[in-house]
């Protein structure tokens, strides 16, 4: 995002987009194409930011909190995203039966039936770029960017827990 910024400044493009540009442009496009796809399928009144909350949603329920922990994002969204698909009919609270005074997200029927056509897409979506790319490489790239978003969120953690109490960079 720095190489556009500063292209938009200098008038100049750089050779090649960041890792902020690349990582947007897959994401965006990967979005559109799921989300579409099931439009297609009958899941028209749902959101690309539901994601936030449906790509980690469980079978047999997750805590809002881990909800918020696993897609970084901060409760309240998380929060007001689960009321949405709450109205939506994708997704009840229940209680815990771990905890009696938290509650379980558990996806509905009609949750449980996005939820697979959602795994669908993503498998034609994974299985045209593993062939695109060869198998091994595009396991590589799957495993590489898996390393890059834990060193990112490694980072962040760092920098919010450092807002208070300053220290040095624990990563290795």
């Amino acid at each position: 995002m720095a190489a556009e910024m500063g292209a938009a400044l200098t008038g100049h493009q750089a050779a090649e987009p960041d890792l902020g540009v690349l990582a947007a442009r897959i994401l965006f496009s990967v979005q559109r194409e799921l989300f579409t796809e099931l439009a297609g399928q009958g899941f028209d009144d749902i959101r690309p930011r539901a994601g936030a909350v449906l790509a980690y949603l469980r079978a047999d329920g997750i805590r809002a909190s881990e909800l918020a922990r696993a897609s970084g994002q901060h409760k309240q969204v998380i929060g007001s995203l689960i009321d949405d698909l709450e109205r939506l009919g994708y997704v009840e609270r229940r209680p815990d039966p771990a905890d009696r005074r938290a509650k379980l997200i558990c996806p509905t029927e009609r949750g449980l039936l996005q939820m697979e056509a959602a795994a669908s897409i993503m498998r034609t979506i994974e299985e045209r770029h593993a062939k695109a790319l060869g198998k091994q490489e595009y396991a590589a790239l799957k495993t590489s960017l898996q390393r890059v978003a834990d060193l990112q969120r490694k980072v962040q953690h760092h920098r919010q827990d450092t807002a208070t109490q300053p220290g040095q960079l624990g990563i290795d």
